[in-house]
Parts: C-alpha cells; sequence; structure tokens
C-alpha cells in the first residue's frame, strides 16, 4: 500500500481551505484519508501564524514509516525543515530553440567567431608592420 502525505481540500468555491492528511494512494483526493497531520490556508498572508497548522511530531513518524508528501508539501516541510529540499529539474522541452533558431544562432556564432579572428589578424600585422 502506498501511503502519501497529501492536500485535502475543503472549504467553498473560490475560497479554499485545505486539510493536510496521510492517505492510501488511490483513495480520492477529498476522500477517505488514514490520519489528520494539520490544516493550511492559502488565503491568509505568509506570515500569518495560522496559515499553516501542523503536528510535526506526526509528520515525521510518518516520514520515517515512508509516507511521501506530495509536492507541495515537500517544499513546506523543508522550509519547516522537516526534511531536504526537493531537487526540482524544470528543463521542459517545449522551450527548448527549434531547429531553425538553432542554425540562427550557428550562423551568428560562426559570424562573430570570423569577426574575433579577422580583428586579431589585423592586430597581429599592425604589431608586425610597427
Amino acid at each position: 500500500m502506498s501511503v502519501r502525505i497529501r492536500l485535502s481540500r475543503g472549504g467553498s468555491k473560490k475560497h479554499p481551505f485545505y486539510r493536510i492528511v496521510v492517505a492510501d494512494q488511490r483513495a480520492p483526493r477529498d476522500g477517505r484519508f488514514i490520519e489528520r497531520l494539520g490544516s493550511y490556508n492559502p488565503l491568509l498572508p505568509q506570515d500569518h501564524q495560522d496559515r499553516l497548522v501542523l503536528d510535526t511530531e506526526k509528520v515525521k513518524s510518518w516520514l520515517a514509516k515512508g509516507a511521501e508528501p506530495t509536492d507541495r508539501l515537500h517544499k513546506m516541510f523543508a522550509n519547516l525543515g522537516l526534511c531536504e529540499a526537493p531537487k526540482i529539474a524544470n528543463q521542459p522541452k517545449k522551450s527548448a530553440p527549434k531547429a531553425k533558431a538553432l542554425e540562427r544562432i550557428k550562423e551568428k556564432e560562426e559570424k562573430a567567431r570570423a569577426a574575433a579572428e579577422a580583428a586579431a589578424a589585423a592586430a597581429a600585422e599592425a604589431n608586425a608592420e610597427a
């Protein structure tokens, strides 16, 4: 059984309120859970003490048992020092330059290289004449 620490949404429309729960991975988002660990209210300012209410002892015990937090909770726990910060490699292939753009980049590099070589050759000739 794969156990996750995740957010369970509550609150009304456009006024979210989340419970931090331990649940089976196959259970629905707002459905059955094993244990409640705290709450998270994203509408409160970041420095407000009730924005994130958490039972740290329970979180530590569940992490020791092998429960995996979701990405958002992993970041929150890292900020509190409960676990290491997640390594996020955001390298989308969508934003990578396409073939024509790569050709243009290569042409610019070649032109710049040729200009630098010409300038170096001109400087060398000037030094030789002097």
